[in-house]
Formats: C-alpha cells, sequence, structure tokens
C-alpha cells in the first residue's frame, strides 16, 4: 500500500463524515464539501491503486526474467 492509497481513502472517509454531518444540521455547504473530498480521496486513491498495480506488473515481469 503506498502513500496515495492511504491518503485518498482518508480523504474519502473524511469527507463522508462531513457529508452526513450536512446533512444533520442541514448545511449544504458542508455537505457538498463532504460530496467533493469523496471525489478527490477516490481519485488519489485510485491513482495509487494503479501506481501499485504498475509496480506488481513490473516486479512479476522481472521476476520471468
Amino acid at each position: 500500500m503506498n502513500k496515495h492509497q492511504v491518503e485518498g481513502r482518508l480523504d474519502q472517509a473524511k469527507g463522508k463524515i462531513k457529508e452526513v454531518a450536512g446533512k444533520v444540521v442541514g448545511n449544504e455547504r458542508l455537505q457538498g464539501e463532504g460530496l467533493a473530498d469523496q471525489a478527490g480521496g477516490k481519485a488519489q486513491a485510485t491513482y495509487g491503486d494503479t501506481k501499485e498495480n504498475v509496480k506488481d506488473g513490473v516486479k512479476r515481469t522481472a521476476d520471468k526474467l
């Protein structure tokens, strides 16, 4: 697991908390920030996942040589 995966998933969790808090208190701005944080976190986690998959693929290829 790399730092992009971890940070992305943390941002997703923080975003979900903001979204729910915004719904509970009726604050649409906070709810929107939460959704935006979740989207950004998902993008960062996906980047980290892709980076990890490429690294694993290169390692498997090198091991075959």
